[in-house]
């Protein structure tokens, strides 16, 4: 990856609120969507106020991610849920494009291929979870498993129930293993769904995210609340937080999200890994090299000095010879 620039601030305001503590969903507690402000956007009245945070963050997000890569001994593991239309896209748009594309990925996760039926449903997740020093962002996740399938009656509730407790052991078992995972849940009340819908019908270069489903799948709105009420409860452990993040605003959740992940960066006190060679020697090798580098380009300088000197007399002969030729 590309050098960074000059370090900045740990923090993005002295006066910022801290969203990872605001959002924050404390294990065990009990979620009620319909509770949560959709609306909220803090001090901010619109994007313009939050512009200068959002940037900064941008900032020390892209240095952050130079850190981890550098020191290639942890990940990060960033999930993105919500209802259609809640905004997933737009934070992989908007929040994850300011990190170096070299030390990440995204991965989108659809209904399941006939080859992932044929495994457990957590075998497409852990074979795509980052490496050590990546950041990998998963759209939608393992999460659709007591989603979708609670939601559509696709498998009995003995079957999901269980999942929980296996979800919160794999990520524990991710953590144990330097992998941070961060879970976002962009909320959006219904209302504003539906003003997302008009606006993919309203403007043509949208029209590609437009679904059949995306009406059908609104008719179980209420179904889908409480599949994630669940979620909430039951899946924000301390080593693998849920936050709900209001984001009928698309510049406040790319604001609280950016913040909470520098946030989150920031309290793993990441450093600069020592050098892997001698830097002396290394020194001296470059200064060799540009010793010779320099040597080399003196003797070309002086070599084509002694041929347009030569070039020179040789044109001067030739004007003698010429005028003494007319003399005669």
């Amino acid at each position: 990856m590309p050098g960074q620039s000059d370090p900045l601030p740990a923090s993005t305001s002295a006066n910022a609120m801290k969203y990872s503590k605001r959002f924050r969903v404390e294990p065990g507690s009990k979620v009620k969507l319909a509770d949560i402000d959709a609306g909220f956007k803090d001090r901010h009245e619109d994007r313009e106020s939050a512009q200068s945070e959002l940037e900064q963050n941008s900032r020390r997000l892209a240095e952050l991610q130079y850190l981890m890569y550098a020191e290639d001994q942890r990940s990060l593991l960033i999930v993105l849920q919500a209802m259609d239309a809640g905004g997933k896209d737009g934070v992989v748009n908007h929040v994850i494009s300011a990190m170096n594309p070299q030390g990440c990925a995204v991965h989108a996760f659809k209904a399941p291929s006939a080859e992932e039926l044929a495994h457990d449903y957590l075998w497409r997740i852990h074979r795509v979870t980052p490496a050590k020093g990546q950041v990998t962002i998963f759209n939608r996740s393992h999460y659709e498993d007591v989603l979708v399938v609670r939601v559509h009656d696709l498998v009995p509730k003995k079957v999901w129930s269980k999942r929980y407790d296996e979800i919160n052991d794999f990520e524990q078992f991710l953590t144990e293993n330097g992998t941070h995972v961060v879970k976002f849940f962009l909320h959006i009340d219904a209302e504003e769904q539906l003003a997302r819908f008009k606006q993919r019908l309203d403007d043509p270069g949208r029209h590609w995210k437009i679904s059949e489903s995306d009406y059908s799948e609104r008719a179980y709105w209420d179904q889908y609340q409480a599949a994630f009420e669940d979620v909430l409860e039951k899946c924000s452990t301390e080593h693998a937080p849920w936050y709900v993040i209001p984001a009928n605003h698309k510049w406040f959740r790319n604001l609280a999200v950016s913040q909470i992940l520098v946030e989150t960066l920031d309290s793993l006190g990441m450093k600069m890994p020592p050098a892997r060679v001698d830097i002396a020697a290394m020194r001296a090798k470059y200064h060799a090299a540009e010793a010779l580098e320099e040597g080399g380009a003196a003797a070309d300088g002086a070599d084509a000095s002694s041929a347009e000197r030569e070039a020179e007399s040789q044109h001067g002969k030739k004007a003698k010879k010429h005028k003494d030729k007319k003399k005669s």
